[in-house]
């Protein structure tokens, strides 16, 4: 085994090193997740964007190419309210872009959807047994979340604060992902709402690893050995990495997320609600520049995106960004297009190094 000074994450997970696929729910795959695992990492597979049936498909495959060890990720959020006045305000928002593209504002739209952790998801959990099971937005209803440990699972969760670092712990988290503001996609918050005071992960890291007992892991910016390093040195027991392994070829994204990866400066991405209702960063684009980023008229996670959809319908077979969610931390410009499995071992040997 790799001679890491801190042992506890591949202990507590079963594997060879601290590096962890993020979930990145709609973008990977389980190719993604095997690559990362037979490389000696923690492979991910994300059920947010999927039915039960769909994540029992994926496990399938999964299993089918390798007996490593799995981190399973559930949304935890609260289904919203319908909001009628809201809705109508959003529509209204949209409908220069809806005449712009020769299609009627008042046109019926599909609404959009994220399923939050139930049991009918519980249930494959309790079938399939994944090694580590994490959630975003907080946790499950304490019931599904007795069933989750009834399995043996070790269980994850988001933490953006010092607060819901404790709060997490306090509930009996296994280890705690500490989330900064640099990361791309979904906000794990779920204590506060307000993204405004957000600290980067190498202020929130070692803020957390004081707070608490169980071991942390680093998000957020990190995309190659130096910020690995950094991490470790803070009191980091592992990483998490997302916007780097988008890059890989077992990625699922569309070729404008992909060019603006590779082209996107790190100031060029923000935190956006106006695709989800949920602040999440991203590369910025048309849509992002004109009404927001942040955008009050947005319905509630995940609400916002339907009347998105055919914008996007209607741009994207042209090759046109402009109303899809470009999802990028900051630190894309650091991550190298290549295979998962090459990516782990390269940025393992290289940390390895580092820290001899």
């Amino acid at each position: 085994m790799p001679n890491w000074p801190d042992r506890r994450i591949p202990e507590l997970f079963g594997v060879e090193h601290p590096i962890l696929l993020a979930p990145m729910a709609g973008f990977g795959t389980p190719k993604l997740a095997v690559g990362v695992a037979e490389a000696g990492g923690l492979g991910a597979l994300a059920c947010a964007t999927i039915s039960p049936e769909q994540a029992r498909a994926d496990l399938d495959a999964y299993r089918a190419a390798t007996a490593k060890p799995v981190n399973l990720n559930f949304f935890c959020h609260r289904p919203p309210q319908a909001d009628s006045a809201r809705e109508a305000a959003w529509r209204a928002r949209l409908a220069p872009y809806y005449r712009e593209l020769e299609l009627d504002p008042a046109m019926p739209v599909a609404p959009s959807s994220r399923a939050p952790f139930d049991d009918a998801f519980c249930e494959v959990v309790e079938v399939y047994g994944p090694k580590v099971v994490s959630f975003h937005f907080g946790l499950p209803e304490p019931r599904l979340l007795d069933r989750v440990r009834a399995t043996g699972a070790r269980v994850i969760a988001s933490a953006t604060t010092v607060a819901e670092a404790r709060f997490l712990e306090a509930q009996g988290c296994d280890a705690i992902i500490a989330q900064g503001a640099e990361a791309g996609g979904h906000r794990g918050m779920f204590l506060t709402a307000d993204v405004s005071g957000q600290i980067g992960t190498f202020a929130l890291v070692p803020q957390v690893v004081d707070a608490v007992q169980v071991p942390v892991i680093a998000a957020g910016g990190i995309a190659d050995a130096r910020g690995v390093v950094a991490a470790l040195s803070l009191g980091a027991a592992a990483v998490q990495i997302g916007t780097a392994f988008l890059l890989a070829p077992e990625a699922k994204i569309s070729p404008q997320h992909r060019r603006a990866l590779e082209t996107a400066e790190a100031d060029e991405t923000a935190i956006t609600n106006i695709f989800t209702g949920r602040p999440a960063r991203g590369v910025v684009n048309r849509l992002m520049r004109e009404l927001g980023p942040l955008a009050p008229e947005a319905p509630a996670f995940p609400l916002a995106g339907g009347a998105l959809a055919p914008l996007r319908a209607r741009t994207e077979p042209a090759g046109s960004g402009d109303f899809m969610a470009l999802w990028s931390g900051q630190a894309a410009r650091l991550a190298r297009p290549m295979p998962a499995g090459d990516f782990v071992r390269m940025l393992s040997a290289a940390v390895l190094a580092k820290l001899a």
